[in-house]
């Protein structure tokens, strides 16, 4: 496996920050439910890049790590649909909930394609909320042109997660030490697309 560069930790740690800042200032007319579901997922990142900048890539074999990086695409579209679309708040927070469970128990009853499944359906549905709700937002002029940047960062992290999905399933779609070069770029790129994004709001 690719041992983690000076560089890596270095990207990854301005991530964390990111995450930690974005934290700190909260999101605009964010409720209570939408806050908690951002701190969430800001803070699960945050902890996922200081654990691979303590521990190295080798954290990455767990396979608590597919559960973990369910719980960001899962909390940021649960906070996007509470803060924008608050009349399907309550379908989608049990949609949430029963999908993350569903993870969690098909991680360890089931190998290959039957453990893909449900775990690609849920991200691919959090994953367009994240990237489309922003930008049809934006679009609408719903909310500040900027706020497009979110769409963006959903896009990213659509990428990142499918990468880890398929590097888990053991079929990856690039090598795996090509995933783990571009791995902390990639959340890093991510993470200053949010923080632009939600600045816009």
């Amino acid at each position: 496996m690719k041992k983690i560069s000076v560089l890596d930790r270095i990207l990854l740690l301005i991530t964390g920050l990111l995450a930690a800042y974005q934290i700190v200032i909260g999101v605009n007319n964010a409720g209570g439910l939408a806050t908690a579901a951002y701190t969430i997922a800001f803070g699960v990142l945050l902890v996922a890049g200081l654990l691979i900048i303590i521990l190295g890539f080798e954290i990455l074999d767990s396979p608590l790590v597919v559960i973990i990086s369910t719980i960001i695409p899962l909390s940021l579209s649960s906070a996007l649909i509470s803060q924008y679309i608050p009349s399907r708040q309550t379908a989608y927070l049990i949609f949430a909930i029963l999908g993350f469970l569903l993870i969690v128990i098909t991680r360890y009853t089931m190998k290959g394609t039957m453990a893909v499944i449900p775990l690609a359906t849920v991200h691919g549905i959090a994953g367009m909320i994240i990237f489309l709700l922003p930008i049809i937002l934006s679009a609408r002029g719903t909310t500040p042109g900027g706020f497009f940047w979110v769409g963006v960062g959903g896009a990213l992290i659509g990428v990142g997660g499918l990468l880890l999905t398929f590097l888990k399933s053991g079929k990856p779609i690039l090598s795996k030490d090509t995933i783990l070069t571009v791995l902390p770029g990639l959340l890093l790129l991510m993470m200053t697309a949010f923080v632009i994004g939600f600045a816009a709001s």
